[in-house]
């Protein structure tokens, strides 16, 4: 996906702001075509062009790769000035390349690690910036070797003119292609790897950033900063990778923790849910609530919605529509999505697809090829598309097409295409946006699209759909009054094809983060988002429309259109029947999917086995437990179901996933509060008996002295701080001081022999110590833990005193916390 991490979403934000915190490039940029080939090697793809180029190898501190040189010299006075008049023109990565056995320098225009984007910013004339003579000179050492790179700055000497040739060359006439020294950088605190990351990271080559960030974080200290951890993290999270997202974001939490800036927290939480740690997830959107507001100092920026979190998520994945989904026929291993009626028997979609011969244009956010318009065949009845073929050579273009919208008669379209003419067009950050296209059918054929009047140069218009009638267009945008990164707007479409004012939808639509790909049937509007409350990743969301009060209250559509991935470019039917939307989860045939959906009928509903059930009893008695209140959680503790028990202390969960995992967690009053791992088996019902022990139970008397008896507590090694399985045994100490209010306690902890008396006296104390403070923090008066005190090696239970040889069991014994009851 395409922008800002949003998988196959080739168009979803390409131009819109991405508020990446600390990134030295804010805004998605349309990046220069790139042509690949599969099998074509960089001398076969020259030739073919009529390419000069010549290839050197053994030469020493110059980086392997590919040089577009511009001019050669002799005299190295001229070069400060020449690289200053490139830099001007907007080539901030112009340097030059000296070769020692010549005396030669060579004024290179940009270099590249690979030949055939050379050979592509050559055939483009990088983008149209440069209408001089060029040539290509390749670097092949046996390996790379970042130089001593050289500030221009340093440099002194007049101006001098752009040709290929050698000027005031003593062999006169052209050189023939060099031997090298290093190019120039004007960055001397970064590796040569480092820097090729950063430069394509600002361009938004986020599949190839990723990989070089990779393999400078693997070598070691000198690479781990901050900024390298964050920008890896960042390449991943715009190219959809969340796995990889989320290992270097918590790189950055493990070092960094609250200190990390809100945007950072809000992508790390979003991919904690697209791995499905819905639980941690949760925990890390309470901390960026709390940021939200220290940044900006008003508790406004965080929305009711958001500080209801945890139960509207609890409610989403509790959420599933009785539909059949389908993965389509015409999908590719690359972006195929934003599906749109035509008819009743036709749809179209935007795709990504490989459809050339050899060469491939590709776009270097995802390194896929560009998007085109393409109409396949709707069968209702097998819920698939079929026969595609490309929409129309008058409207597809070599850069990126998607985002369609017809008319109520068929003879109108809008569309999203790059800010395009004869050639890309960009604001004066460099930024290509993207603009709404109209065109209307002629005959049979579509008229040459014209911008409509709300475009700019200078922000994104894109995703356009219009009402059923034809009067209102919606749209998204990051154009000034924008509440987030993009908003969704709407304009009125007036008799004589002109629009009005856009008018931003409001804060009960939009976020601080993303709103796109809206789809409006009459009654309600949908639209995909990662601002609003989500299972991870972009959700589908629907809002019904109201004449006189507008937009009401938005709804997540839960499972399964939703997943803890990108879900988007939802559209539905006039009766709400079916549909189609695009999806990049797991199981997909590439980048991004195009899924048919249909609702079901009760006699088409397939019919779940899958269940838990089972009988609670008490432990001693043996007696059925009824009202007792059974709860069902996922495996990251977050809850999905809750039952009481009848009267004969059954209970059961129906309706599960197969072959899944999830706790019981058993708890009334007076009792211990019990939990159980459990799997679901496919289309079978599981059954569990639980046993119950009372809270006075755990009080027993061991040599005339009253304990509450709890399982080992587990210290980690040379450790005190408390674990999560220890506040589980914890936590049920708690509820017998609870159940007994005039209880109070001494702890003492022990160690076994090992190690030295001072030590183990030391440790035993803080961990008895710790104990404590994690009791009173659980509602316990201070003043009811008469001590905590840690006793080492000096109360063993056994003779392993270190004079015999004893096993692990046994010294085992010896380390454990005592409870003991001072008075009830």
């Amino acid at each position: 996906m395409f922008c800002l991490g949003l998988g196959a979403q080739d168009f979803q934000d390409i131009g819109f702001e991405a508020n990446g915190a600390e990134s030295a490039h804010q805004s998605p940029t349309e990046p220069y075509e790139a042509p690949l080939t599969i099998d074509t090697s960089f001398e076969e793809a020259a030739e073919k062009n009529e390419i000069a180029y010549r290839s050197f190898s053994g030469l020493e501190d110059v980086e392997n790769g590919y040089y577009l040189i511009g001019s050669v010299f002799s005299n190295p006075d001229p070069l400060k000035k020449t690289l200053k008049k490139l830099r001007r023109k907007g080539f901030e990565n112009a340097g030059y390349i000296h070769n020692e056995n010549n005396g030669l320098n060579y004024v290179y225009l940009e270099y590249f690690p690979f030949g055939l984007e050379a050979i592509d910013a050559y055939r483009s004339q990088l983008d149209g910036r440069y209408n001089n003579d060029m040539w290509i000179l390749e670097i092949e050492n046996s390996m790379a070797i970042g130089g001593n790179d050289m500030a221009v700055d340093e440099m002194e000497g007049p101006a001098h003119n752009m040709a290929p040739a050698v000027e005031n060359s003593d062999e006169g006439g052209k050189e023939e292609l060099p031997v090298a020294h290093p190019p120039l950088s004007e960055n001397t605190g970064k590796s040569k790897l480092v820097e090729r990351a950063d430069a394509y990271f600002d361009k938004m080559w986020y599949a190839e950033a990723a990989q070089l960030y990779e393999q400078a974080l693997s070598k070691g200290d000198k690479h781990f900063t901050k900024e390298n951890v964050q920008k890896a993290a960042d390449a991943y999270y715009f190219n959809t990778d969340m796995e990889n997202a989320y290992k270097w974001y918590n790189v950055l939490y493990e070092n960094y923790g609250k200190a990390m800036s809100a945007d950072n927290l809000f992508k790390y939480s979003h991919s904690l849910k697209g791995t499905g740690k819905y639980a941690r997830s949760k925990r890390l959107m309470r901390l960026y609530n709390r940021k939200v507001k220290e940044e900006t100092d008003a508790a406004t920026a965080v929305s009711d919605a958001r500080q209801d979190t945890e139960a509207a998520l609890d409610n989403i994945l509790d959420l599933s529509q009785n539909i059949e989904i389908k993965n389509l026929g015409i999908n590719t291993e690359y972006s195929d999505f934003s599906p749109m009626f035509l008819d009743s028997t036709q749809v179209v979609f935007a795709s990504a697809k490989d459809s050339s011969f050899l060469t491939t244009r590709r776009y270097k956010w995802n390194n896929q090829p560009y998007l085109d318009l393409y109409v396949a065949q709707f069968n209702k009845e097998s819920q698939d598309l079929r026969n595609t073929v490309k929409l129309s050579k008058e409207i597809n273009t070599k850069y990126h097409e998607a985002s369609v919208t017809f008319s109520p008669d068929n003879k109108t379209m809008y569309f999203t295409r790059n800010n395009y003419g004869k050639k890309l067009k960009r604001d004066s950050k460099g930024v290509n946006h993207l603009k709404i296209y109209k065109s209307t059918k002629e005959g049979d054929k579509w008229s040459e699209a014209v911008e409509v009047s709300f475009n700019s140069d200078n922000y994104s218009t894109g995703h356009p759909a219009l009402s059923p009638d034809g009067k209102k267009l919606f749209f998204v945008s990051d154009m000034p009054g924008s509440l987030g990164e993009t908003d969704l707007f709407v304009v009125d479409v007036l008799e004589d094809g002109s629009f009005s004012e856009p008018r931003n939808l409001g804060k009960e639509i939009n976020t601080e983060h993303r709103e796109m790909f809206p789809f409006f049937d009459g009654s309600k509007l949908y639209f995909s988002s990662d601002g609003h409350i989500g299972l991870g990743g972009l959700d589908v969301y629907e809002s019904v429309y109201d004449e006189k009060d507008g937009f009401q209250e938005i709804k997540n559509l839960g499972k399964p259109v939703n997943s803890n991935k990108d879900d988007f470019s939802y559209i539905v039917d006039n009766e709400n029947e079916y549909g189609f939307f695009a999806s990049n989860r797991e199981g997909g045939k590439g980048d991004d999917d195009i899924y048919s959906f249909k609702r079901l009928s009760l006699e088409e509903t397939p019919v779940n086995q899958n269940a838990i059930a089972g009988v609670v009893t008490e432990l001693v008695t043996g007696e059925f437990m009824p009202q007792t209140l059974v709860q069902l959680l996922d495996e990251n503790g977050i809850k999905l179901k809750e039952v009481v028990t009848e009267d004969d202390g059954s209970f059961v969960f129906e309706d599960l996933e197969s072959s899944t995992k999830y706790t019981l967690k058993i708890g009334k009053d007076k009792f211990v509060e019990h939990e159980m791992p459990v799997a679901t088996v496919d289309n079978e019902r599981v059954e569990i008996d639980i046993a119950m022990k009372r809270l006075e139970e755990m009080i027993a008397l061991e040599d005339g002295i009253k304990k509450i008896k709890t399982e080992m507590i587990h210290f980690g090694f040379d450790k005190y701080d408390i674990r999560p399985e220890a506040s589980k045994e914890l936590d049920k100490l708690v509820s017998v001081m609870k159940e007994y209010p005039g209880m109070v306690i001494k702890i003492e902890s022990h160690t076994d022999s090992r190690g030295s008396k001072a030590y183990n006296e030391y440790l035993s104390d803080k961990r008895a110590k710790s104990t404590r403070d994690y009791i009173i923090s659980q509602g316990i008066a201070p003043e009811r833990i008469e001590s905590a005190i840690g006793y080492g090696e000096s109360k063993l239970l056994n003779e392993c005193d270190g004079s015999e040889a004893c096993s692990e069991a046994e010294h085992l014994l010896n380390r454990r916390s005592e409870f003991i009851i001072v008075k009830m």
